[in-house]
C-alpha cells in the first residue's frame, strides 16, 4: 500500500526554522511539497526528482527552503528557514510517477495527510 506520512510541523516564531519530513512506503518516486492556508488554494512549494538530481521551488520560498531526500530511508525533507507568518499553512507531501517536477497538484498520484505549520509574528 502506498503511504506518505508527514511530520515535523509545529509553532515557530517568525525568523525561525523547521524541518518537515515525508516518509514513504515506497521508493523511486518524485516528491513534491504543497501547502494550503485557510481560504486559499493548495500551492506548490518545492519538488525533487526521484534521483534527487532535479529540484524546483516556488518563488516565494526560494533561498529560504531546501528540499532533499534520503533514499536509504525513503524520506524527503523540507528544511524551512527564515519563516514568515505567510508561510502558515498545512503542508502536504505528494508523490508522482513522472520524471520531471510538476508544480500542479493534479500531476501527483499520492498524498499524505498533512502537517500544520504555524508561524507567529
Amino acid at each position: 500500500q502506498v503511504q506518505l506520512v508527514e511530520s515535523g510541523g509545529g509553532l515557530v516564531q517568525a525568523g525561525g526554522s523547521l524541518r518537515l519530513s515525508c516518509a514513504a512506503s515506497f521508493s523511486n518516486y518524485l516528491i513534491g511539497w504543497f501547502r494550503q492556508a485557510p481560504g486559499k488554494e493548495r500551492e506548490f512549494v518545492a519538488g525533487i526528482s526521484w534521483r534527487g538530481t532535479s529540484t524546483d521551488y516556488a518563488d516565494s520560498v526560494k533561498g529560504r527552503f531546501t528540499i532533499s531526500r534520503d533514499d536509504a530511508k525513503n524520506t524527503v525533507y523540507l528544511q524551512m528557514s527564515r519563516l514568515k507568518p505567510e508561510d502558515t499553512a498545512v503542508y502536504y507531501c505528494a508523490a508522482a510517477t513522472t520524471m520531471r517536477v510538476h508544480t500542479m497538484a493534479g500531476a501527483y498520484n499520492y498524498w499524505g495527510q498533512g502537517t500544520q505549520v504555524t508561524v507567529s509574528s
